[in-house]
């Protein structure tokens, strides 16, 4: 059976064969499952299987297929171990929620579970959301599926290795400053951040509520558009949804760039990019020209204090979010205090890791009396003028177009004493979040056998254009048909 899911490459085509009858929802979840179990040894992409909830829903769609129009119902999916699922442990790969099980599901989770959706899993990640790598989870380290030794990127990197090695046709992930689009570089597959607001955050495990945002991890643009028309949104339960109706996104798979301009900034070019991965992505710009779109370079002069700014704003809002897990409510408890002030403080030392605790550390500096001002509220002021960049920049065109990373995967272990050189994993990621707008990770070539990505942003809320672009350039080329030899 794993050897009939290896003839499937995406979602559409799964569901294409669960509609015509070639194969059965509990056949497909089941070979998905079988081929979790063989990779998992070598891949450690999974913190918890599902395998009774997988088969039940499968089961479902088996007895009444038509009861499920969605086109993704009966395709088994995974879901990155930060977002709740009912029932289930909710660890975001820390200690300090071990053993923790929401009574609730996330309403992106709950979305996919009332079209029908097949979830198998849930995938591992960076403490807490916080890394480059999926290095810095409390229980196993991730592998990247093309090469084992290399990391899969972070911090939804079990999510983005499940999806490269077939493991499951789909995954949500979650992206603070790139979480989403680096490790789907790293993996050759597609990754979505919508703009912010188009996916409720409920039940999302917060990180930095201003940039936190869900998405998608697919194998290809079609793939990724489905699941958008599942996940976004208005959602009553967050705050900060946006209100307004969601297109039908499969409207956008057009290939068509005709007399679309697409910017390079130069910016991105800079900041450590290597010469092999800025080429690729200029070659990619050709393919876009050759399509019929203008290309046009620009200059975004804000983008290089990004990196500073996210590095104090991310740990600000963390060091706040994260208050909350002091061993009272859920969660681990320390056995050895002496008091509740002690237990306060052995709990939290106890339970995170070293990379939360270093975020903590650093925002609730900034927040504090007299460094306020010169840290946290400097940074705020310097992101509106990022902003204020992507502004211009959208004035003169429909799309950016930029690489996603500044390299291809590291290897595992190489960047654990360099925290500078990890962070600068997502340099290319972190202005997207800082401004709120959409970008879209897809594969477009190959440097030393290993995937390269690149980035296409839009204004807010035009994943539409976004799409388009994408789409048009994966139909062009077949960088998206590369898989993995695992």
């Amino acid at each position: 059976m794993t050897r009939d899911i290896e003839n499937i490459q995406t979602a559409w085509q799964a569901s294409e064969a669960l509609r015509s009858g070639r194969i059965s929802a509990r056949d497909l979840t089941r070979a998905c499952l079988e081929r979790i179990a063989a990779l998992e040894p070598s891949l450690s992409a999974f913190l918890a299987l599902t395998e009774e909830i997988a088969m039940e829903a499968a089961a479902r769609f088996d007895a009444n297929p038509a009861a499920f129009p969605d086109p993704l119902a009966g395709v088994p999916a995974a879901v990155k171990d930060n977002m709740c699922l009912k029932g289930v442990p909710c660890t975001c790969a820390s200690r300090i929620l071990e053993g923790w099980e929401p009574p609730y599901n996330a309403t992106a989770v709950q979305r996919i579970l009332d079209r029908g959706g097949v979830i198998c899993g849930k995938t591992n990640l960076d403490e807490f959301a916080m890394g480059s790598s999926t290095e810095n989870s409390a229980f196993k380290v991730t592998r990247n599926p093309w090469n084992t030794s290399t990391v899969p990127g972070g911090s939804s990197g079990g999510s983005a290795a499940a999806v490269a090695a077939g493991q499951v046709f789909y995954a949500l992930g979650s992206d603070t400053g790139g979480s989403i689009r680096q490790p789907a570089s790293f993996c050759g597959i597609v990754g979505v951040k919508p703009t912010y607001g188009r996916v409720s955050r409920y039940g999302l495990v917060a990180y930095a509520s201003s940039l936190d945002q869900i998405g998608p991890l697919t194998r290809d643009v079609r793939d990724a558009a489905l699941v958008l028309n599942i996940i976004c949104g208005h959602d009553p339960l967050d705050s900060t949804s946006y209100p307004g109706e969601s297109p039908d996104f499969t409207q956008a798979l057009v290939r068509d760039v005709q007399g679309m301009t697409v910017g390079l900034p130069r910016e991105f070019f800079a900041q450590g990019v290597r010469e092999d991965v800025a080429q690729a992505v200029q070659e990619g710009a050709r393919v876009l020209e050759k399509a019929g779109a203008k290309i046009r370079e620009i200059s975004m002069p804000n983008v290089g204090y990004a990196l500073p700014v996210y590095y104090i704003i991310a740990p600000a809002e963390a060091s706040s979010n994260l208050a909350r897990y002091d061993g009272v409510r859920y969660g681990h408890r320390s056995g050895a205090a002496s008091d509740h002030v002690d237990m306060f403080m052995r709990s939290r030392a106890e339970g995170f890791g070293a990379e939360v605790k270093q975020r903590i550390m650093i925002g609730t500096y900034a927040l504090s009396a007299g460094y306020y001002d010169a840290y946290y509220l400097k940074a705020q002021q310097v992101r509106t003028l990022l902003r204020r960049d992507f502004d211009r920049a959208f004035q003169e065109c429909d799309v950016l177009l930029t690489p996603t990373s500044p390299t291809p995967a590291f290897a595992v272990g190489e960047r654990a004493d360099d925290p500078f050189q990890m962070k600068l994993a997502d340099v290319c990621t972190i202005p997207v979040n800082l401004a709120g707008i959409p970008a879209l990770s897809l594969p477009c070539g190959l440097v030393d056998g290993l995937p390269v990505g690149m980035q296409i942003m839009a204004r807010p809320f035009d994943e539409e254009t976004m799409l388009r672009a994408a789409y048009t350039f994966e139909q062009a080329t077949e960088f998206h048909r590369l898989r993995p030899a695992i």
